[in-house]
């Protein structure tokens, strides 16, 4: 794990896994910093509690996930997000907002 990755305890289920940490990763701060901070991601990756998702990739013991068009305060953000084999964690690449 990077330093600068930080962790939170969380408590949802995705694809029927019990996640028990979220880590975020602070790629986001390059760019988007001024729409985002951990909270609202905390809040973004919430969103994810009780459904099932298709991967888009997979890299050895990762599956990456996106989920677009996530509603949050009245405005549009998307997610981008991976599994790791055999652990109970989410860990948020990146996020953004959506802008149309």
């Amino acid at each position: 794990m990077s330093l600068n990755r930080r962790e939170y305890p969380f408590s949802i289920i995705v694809n029927g896994l019990k996640i028990e940490t979220v880590i975020i990763d602070p790629h986001y701060e390059d760019k988007h910093s001024s729409a985002l901070n951990d909270e609202l991601i905390l809040k973004l990756v919430h969103t994810l509690d009780g459904e099932y998702y298709d991967f888009v990739d997979e890299k050895s013991f990762f599956k990456y996930y996106v989920k677009d068009e996530i509603e949050v305060e009245d405005k549009l953000y998307r997610l981008i997000w991976l599994l790791e084999e055999n652990q109970l964690y989410v860990g948020v690449i990146n996020a953004f907002r959506n802008i149309k």
